[in-house]
């Protein structure tokens, strides 16, 4: 009890150390490519620091499995190399007395993973692009702004407005162009107002004005005076639905159609928390350390095995999903490592054995 206790806890603070490492990381490399995109103007930037938190929580389950893994490694790695596990089997207990207090340890962690990959995930998924599209509509909007040129998301118009009351969204003396077909349009107005037509998209009325047409070079131009004259600044307010992306559909919705797409993401969702147990079975017989062949031989090879299951289950979702093939592939990919993980652990097993019995077997051989 005591040792559980011991291990549990050991455990839990390199879990802590490795987690934080490991964030660290996601969040810097996802930063550095959300302010890319935001810089090309594919994304508001009021939105990158919501969009970045939305997307760290999609990569926890992901995250929290790497995590698992390599707390189990580094913590049983630092057990054989300080002779503790020879201690432990030359008293005649085996490497699978391990299995049990490494999964108090796991099986809490992968029932957290099931938790946000099943429920959390697909929420934060459609959150995320919901806030950024309201965020790049009302970018959009603010394009009429009092005193500034400004172009448009969709870089064919340019607003400038001298006067704006902010009251119903009233502006007056209004410049506008705009490039359709290679043809520029130039409209000025001496008022406007911002709607919001029933279809939700953002338009801009303007009154009293005129509008010329032409194009650039040419001496030939359509000139129209208006009373009212109404221009798009936005599109659609509807947000698209989680159909757009597999990743923001709820699992129940999951559960309740039958699609090759739909099939290929709940076998994904489901897998997670079972690949959490499995490669934490499987980092047991993976700990095993050699002083001869070096301190980190072990971890990279076990760093090669995590991303061949990573990936062989991404095929297999691929696979899935296209109609090549059906879920029992997902479920292949998950058998064949746990049957490495349990050929693995009964090959160290061997040695498990105290010196009186090997000793008793060797001389009944004979």
């Amino acid at each position: 009890m005591v040792f559980q206790k011991s291990l549990t806890r050991e455990l839990t603070l390199s879990a802590l150390g490795v987690f934080i490492v490991l964030l660290a990381i996601i969040v810097s490399t996802q930063a550095v490519n959300l302010l890319g995109r935001a810089a090309e103007g594919q994304m508001a930037n009021e939105a990158v620091a919501a969009v970045l938190g939305f997307t760290t929580l999609g990569f926890f389950p992901v995250l929290m499995i790497l995590t698992v893994f390599a707390t189990i490694l580094v913590v049983l790695t630092r057990i054989w190399r300080d002779h503790e596990m020879v201690v432990w089997l030359s008293s005649g207990l085996s490497l699978s007395n391990w299995v049990w207090p490494v999964m108090r340890f796991t099986l809490p962690l992968a029932m957290l993973i099931a938790g946000v990959t099943l429920f959390i995930g697909p929420w934060a998924d459609q959150r995320s692009q919901d806030y950024a599209e309201q965020i790049k509509r009302r970018e959009e909007v603010s394009a009429i702004s009092p005193g500034v040129f400004k172009e448009s998301a969709s870089s064919n118009k340019v607003y400038f407005i001298e006067n704006y009351s902010g009251e119903h969204g009233a502006a007056t003396n209004i410049f506008m162009q705009e490039i359709t077909d290679g043809k520029v349009a130039t409209i000025f107005a001496k008022s406007g107002f911002i709607t919001t037509k029933p279809d939700g998209e953002r338009v801009v009325v303007l009154e009293h004005g005129q509008r010329y047409v032409g194009e650039p070079g040419s001496a030939n131009y359509e000139v129209a005076e208006f009373q009212r004259y109404t221009a798009g600044i936005g599109e659609s307010q509807q947000m698209p639905g989680p159909s757009g992306n597999r990743q923001a559909i709820p699992t129940a919705q999951l559960l309740s159609q039958d699609s090759a797409d739909y099939r290929a993401e709940l076998a994904w969702r489901l897998s997670m928390p079972i690949s959490c147990v499995i490669l934490a079975l499987l980092a047991i017989p993976m700990s095993y350390f050699n002083p001869r062949s070096g301190q980190t031989y072990n971890l990279l090879l076990s760093l090669l095995v995590f991303f061949v299951y990573q990936n062989g289950l991404t095929v297999a979702r691929n696979w899935v999903a296209q109609g090549k093939a059906g879920v029992w592939l997902v479920l292949l990919v998950h058998l064949a490592m746990l049957a490495l993980a349990l050929a693995l652990l009964s090959y160290r097993n061997r040695p498990a054995r105290p010196i009186g019995q090997a000793l008793s077997l060797l001389f009944r051989k004979s």
